[in-house]
């Protein structure tokens, strides 16, 4: 049952957020995680093979396992939105959406990433009819029809991996003039042969299409034509922290655009800490392993917080907001 007063808040169910549920609940302190996607990207991430001690597993199981570690322990784990987080004194206050206020002592954000768009006008009204951000989820919607993947990272070839088991068609838009990806994933991709095709050094001018998407225009011409038509076109150029609620509270953002920390994801206001991919600390290299260490490393820095300085939300005596008193 829902309490009014935690040790610890985690925002963010995704490998991060469990992991620092797992060792926070170890720590015999009283936590509730909060999400509005479970599992975060890994959930929709498709089969991962690359998890140490796991062969192969699909990554929402591996999300459920997670879970269940967790809640083992005792962590409480509930869907919902954090729509604002406030400290008043020593305390931290959390207002979760259509729910009551709650006090915590320690905050953990490992509220991930947000997927990029290209930013061109008609996008976001085709999104859905034609366009999408995720191939994992979308992918098997394009059996023996043509579709389009704008990127040239390891995101965008392994989806255009994924999809070539349904795709009859495949093209990869590629801003630079090589792949950055895994070279296993290459090796996969190279495997399809014709079935993909890669357009260097070309990006998205234009998306055409009124009630669905049709096609669109590139920045250089191919076979002759500025135009390149599909049933499907898949964004996948990467992601952004989402920062809302950090900044709202004054966090300290690196020079990127993350929430900055250091190697105990300590941030810059006491009693708030980080995890996973809303933080730098291993540059662009994210992956569910590292997001897992991270949510550990936080859930035992606000462990050794709480320990040294007590109960600080019983200590002031801070009353909670009247459930009427919350914005829903």
């Amino acid at each position: 049952m829902q309490k009014d007063h935690y040790d610890v808040v985690v925002v963010g169910t995704g490998a991060a957020g469990l992991s620092a549920a797992l060792y926070t609940g170890r720590y015999r302190m009283n936590v509730l995680v909060v999400g509005g996607k479970f599992g975060g990207e890994t959930s929709s991430a498709g089969v991962i093979y690359n998890y140490p001690g796991v062969k192969d597993i699909d990554g929402y199981d591996l999300m459920k396992i997670m879970k269940e570690q967790a809640e083992s322990v005792g962590a409480e784990i509930i869907d919902g939105f954090v729509e604002k987080i406030e400290k008043r004194g020593a305390c931290f206050f959390v207002n979760i959406k259509d729910k009551s206020e709650i006090r915590a002592n320690t905050v953990i954000f490992a509220t991930g990433t947000e997927r990029k768009k290209l930013g061109l006008p008609n996008e976001e009204a085709l999104r859905s009819k034609g366009i999408h951000y995720c191939t994992t989820c979308d992918g098997p919607l394009y059996v023996e029809k043509t579709i389009i993947v704008v990127g040239g990272g390891d995101a965008a070839i392994k989806g255009a991996n994924l999809s070539a088991e349904y795709a009859s068609k495949i093209y990869i838009l590629a801003r630079g003039n090589s792949l950055r990806a895994e070279p296993i994933n290459l090796e996969r991709m190279k495997a399809f042969g014709g079935k993909i095709t890669i357009l260097y050094e070309t990006e998205v001018k234009e998306i055409i299409g009124t009630n669905k998407f049709e096609k669109i225009k590139l920045s250089k011409p191919f076979n002759g034509s500025d135009e390149l038509s599909a049933d499907g076109l898949f964004v996948e150029i990467g992601a952004e922290p989402d920062i809302t609620l950090p900044n709202a509270l004054g966090i300290t953002l690196d020079e990127h655009g993350y929430i900055k920390a250091n190697a105990l994801m300590q941030t810059n206001i006491e009693g708030i800490y980080v995890a996973g991919d809303a933080v730098n600390l291993f540059g662009t290299f994210k992956q569910d392993i590292t997001a897992a260490c991270m949510g550990a490393v936080a859930a035992t820095s606000a462990y050794n917080f709480r320990k040294i300085h007590g109960d600080l939300c019983e200590i002031h005596s801070i009353p909670i907001k009247s459930e009427s008193a919350v914005a829903s």
